[in-house]
């Protein structure tokens, strides 16, 4: 009877803990999008605008500008409902198959606790999980965050519009439109993204514990917010030249219709004809504004989550 218990403890506990995962990072993925969406707008106008014809937007504050007043708040807000599927989503992938492969890199290596970079290499291969699920969501949005601005004959475009049309011109496939740039991006941003959070959480903790001040074990809500600011400081540092030349692959479309579209070796070289290397980084100085809150939120929200059930 006891022995019966035991194996269905052991089988039971890693399911309870993965729905865990998957919930907890749905929540805190949703809420770290409701605060970062404005800016993700932002960015994403400034890194798609033609380079065949004068710029639209002259930086970030203009862009912001004429953004409001010809659109109003709502404007900043285009696209919402699919990047928060995509963003509860893409939040349960990675904390569950980061959490994942730790169990897995700890089986194989026989270790209790993994070092930092096992922990960088186990954020990759999340990132890699990810990137196959925010793809589609990602092209959705960044098409209804441009496409507005472009469409003919004040006709909008509706996210149902945008799924049927490419559905009929690609079939499936053309849901993962933009795959390489995104997979780039998120294999490496994911293993800067939980290698600093990890690293800031120990350091901050060490620190504290250091000064002897206290002997709480557990980190303060400060250093989870520190942590997840830095987090999400490193993650768009690390690789956004991948992200601008997947949301221009994605937009060119609706940019320069007519034209076709755009492999990753033509975005790449495109956007360096026309801008040089600064052009890789159009919109930088807005995402990583945006991802000090979003991104502080996101793991404070999944940590205390956790804590409390």
């Amino acid at each position: 009877m006891d022995e019966s218990l035991t194996v269905q403890s052991s089988v039971t506990s890693p399911v309870i803990d993965g729905l865990k995962d998957v919930l907890f990072g749905s929540i805190a993925g949703c809420t770290g999008k409701l605060i970062e969406y404005p800016f993700d707008t932002i960015k994403v106008r400034l890194q798609s605008q033609r380079h065949d014809q004068p710029l639209r937007f002259n930086g970030t504050w203009d862009c912001i500008h004429k953004t409001f007043t010809q659109e109003g708040l709502i404007g900043f807000y285009k696209g919402l409902p699919s990047p928060m599927v995509g963003a509860g989503l893409e939040a349960a992938t990675l904390f569950l198959s980061y959490n994942m492969a730790q169990g897995s890199l700890k089986s194989i290596l026989d270790l209790k606790e993994l070092e930092l970079r096992h922990l960088v290499a186990c954020g990759a291969i999340s990132g890699g999980f990810a990137s196959f699920v925010l793809t589609p969501v990602e092209l959705i949005k960044c098409k209804l965050q441009v496409g507005n601005l472009y469409a003919a004959d004040g006709h909008s475009i509706t996210i149902t519009g945008l799924i049927k049309k490419i559905y009929l011109k690609e079939g499936l496939k053309g849901f993962w439109f933009g795959q390489t740039g995104t997979l780039l991006r998120e294999c490496g941003g994911s293993a800067s993204w939980f290698g600093v959070y990890e690293l800031m959480t120990r350091f901050l903790k060490t620190q504290r514990l250091g000064r002897a001040t206290t002997s709480k074990d557990e980190n303060t809500t400060a250093e989870l917010l520190a942590s997840g600011a830095s987090a999400g400081i490193a993650y768009n540092l690390s690789l956004f030249p991948a992200d601008t030349i997947k949301s221009k692959m994605q937009t060119f479309s609706i940019t320069n219709p007519g034209e076709g579209s755009l492999d990753f070796k033509g975005a790449f070289n495109l956007i360096y004809k026309h801008g040089g290397v600064k052009a890789f980084y159009n919109g930088l100085g807005i995402t990583l504004i945006r991802a000090i809150p979003a991104n502080a939120v996101i793991f404070f929200t999944y940590e205390k989550l956790k804590t409390i059930f």
